[in-house]
């Protein structure tokens, strides 16, 4: 993009329907979006639009070797993106979806789109933010990424977001400061495998993450050096 982003407030209720509507169409059309979250503000793009996608990883200033997550608005649709997912990734799911945690799962082989560099693995999450969810109804799976230029805090508010990729997105969707600040990403937790493994610490605790797990008689593993 080489205009400033369109600008638009999602606080009032009479004015939410209608912006959702534009971002989604500009989505559609291969454009970026800067979207709340009830964490940070994120980018997001078509996840299954190779062009948007690489698009979005120029925007931010990032390789393909640190592919985007993708969001989707409901738990049902972990199925459709993700294959072997362990029982005890499931409960977690169950419990902390919408909220603030990533699973990185083996990626459905039918699936046709690139993300980067996945390795046949997908992020997904499922946002706790009205606007968000409401988008990602309209739109279906987004990649989505921080609101931020690689190495700089990710964005908590429009304004920081503007500031930073204003020139590079369609449509900014402005709904305030986000319940969550740039310390407190989502907590990413890899489910590729039999034993649940901690890849960042965010929002969740290990505790949080432990109450839900020993119900399956799993507990997480944590690296020696967070990732992150």
């Amino acid at each position: 993009m080489s205009a400033m982003a369109q600008r638009l407030p999602t606080t009032f209720e009479q004015a939410r329907a209608g912006a959702i509507s534009i971002a989604a169409d500009a989505l559609v059309r291969g454009e970026l979006v800067v979207l709340p979250t009830d964490t940070v503000y994120g980018i997001g793009a078509d996840a299954f639009n190779p062009k948007a996608v690489q698009a979005l990883l120029d925007a931010k200033g990032r390789g393909r070797q640190m592919p985007p997550p993708v969001l989707v608005s409901e738990v049902a649709t972990l199925d459709a993106l993700a294959t072997a997912v362990p029982a005890w990734a499931r409960a977690l799911a169950d419990v902390f979806w919408p909220g603030p945690l990533t699973l990185v799962c083996r990626e459905q082989s039918s699936l046709q789109w690139d993300l980067g560099e996945t390795h046949s693995t997908v992020a997904i999450r499922v946002p706790d933010h009205p606007v968000a969810l409401a988008l990602l109804e309209r739109t279906g799976p987004l990649a989505v990424s921080s609101a931020n230029l690689t190495g700089q805090p990710a964005a908590t508010d429009a304004d920081a977001a503007e500031e930073m990729l204003g020139e590079k997105v369609a449509v900014i969707l402005d709904d305030g400061a986000t319940p969550g600040d740039s310390d407190s990403p989502s907590t990413i937790v890899d489910a590729t495998s039999a034993t649940p493994r901690l890849l960042r610490l965010g929002a969740l605790s290990v505790d949080d993450l432990n109450r839900v797990l020993a119900e399956h008689g799993e507990a997480i593993v944590a690296p020696e050096a967070p990732i992150q």
